[in-house]
């Protein structure tokens, strides 16, 4: 069955998601709406929209006018069964003392090293993207140095790859949190294929805004693999939700956005330890 996809830039958060509840009234009606803002800083929104049928031209080019929005661009994909290449083309990936595998690499898995299951099926950052990779190395560097945590958050989980190797190497139970209600059905869905059930407590939730994630608090260590603008917003709640010498991991950064965004953390009270590049993207860790 082919796939279509349609998709338009434009300048406004606000417009942005007005413009993706608009598309969910098309005929045809998308099977799925995607509202991102991009990562190369310039501040612009996509909006997108995946269809089984040929999208209405016309519909399109109101609702672009409608919005202020640049023009739709309309392509068929080819027809591919894309969790069978995902497995074909990532390798399991090596940072520090973690191993992070799909259940096609089992095989693979090194004697010494601290497993962690994802499959090719579980979306929301399988940890091949160099900023989950980055997490982690700083992490196994923090363990490297003899520093414990007792209380872990993990803000913007995706598959809750960090709340997981937390939870496998700390004696915390790591809250892991996503806005994204899907996004906390694949956390829940891999914490229990990796046998942490118990160990690991998934949240809906905007940020630290969730009682539950208030009443854990404060906290040693927070992770959060976001982009730089939310980052930014959430730097002076997450201060406020962290424990004295406690320690943030910071990514989905890219090279340029990172000293902005340690910039407005050492505003609240955070001192840069360390950064580790890999590839276009940054991680940082920094102390409170």
């Amino acid at each position: 069955m082919p796939t279509y996809t349609a998709l338009t830039l434009l300048p406004d958060e606000t417009r942005a998601k007005a413009l993706g509840d608009a598309m969910e009234r098309m005929e045809p009606e998308p099977t799925g709406i995607g509202v991102f803002e991009m990562e190369d800083d310039s501040g612009l929104w996509e909006v997108g929209g995946y269809f089984t049928e040929t999208p209405d031209a016309a519909e399109l080019a109101v609702l672009a006018a409608a919005f202020d929005a640049r023009p739709f661009t309309v392509s068929e994909l080819p027809e591919i069964d894309w969790v069978a290449k995902v497995r074909r083309e990532l390798a399991p990936v090596e940072a520090g003392r973690f191993f992070l595998y799909g259940s096609h690499d089992s095989d693979k898995l090194p004697a010494d090293a601290v497993p962690l299951l994802v499959d090719a099926a579980m979306a929301f950052g399988t940890g091949h993207h160099g900023t989950t990779k980055g997490c982690l190395v700083a992490f196994d560097r923090l363990l490297g140095q003899g520093m414990d945590f007792a209380r872990v958050a993990d803000i913007g989980c995706g598959t809750a790859v960090l709340a997981m190797a937390a939870a496998k190497e700390t004696a915390a139970t790591p809250i892991a949190s996503d806005i994204d209600s899907v996004a906390v059905e694949v956390a829940e869905a891999n914490v229990a294929l990796n046998g942490l059930e118990g160990r690991v407590e998934c949240l809906e939730a905007v940020g630290f805004d969730h009682p539950r994630i208030a009443a854990v608090g404060p906290y040693d260590l927070i992770f959060a693999n976001i982009l730089k603008g939310p980052l930014i917003a959430l730097a002076p709640d997450m201060a406020a939700h962290a424990a004295p010498d406690s320690v943030a991991i910071l990514s989905g950064l890219l090279n340029p956005q990172a000293d902005e965004v340690s910039a407005v953390y050492a505003r609240n009270g955070y001192n840069e330890m360390a950064r580790d590049v890999i590839g276009d993207w940054t991680t940082l860790t920094l102390r409170r």
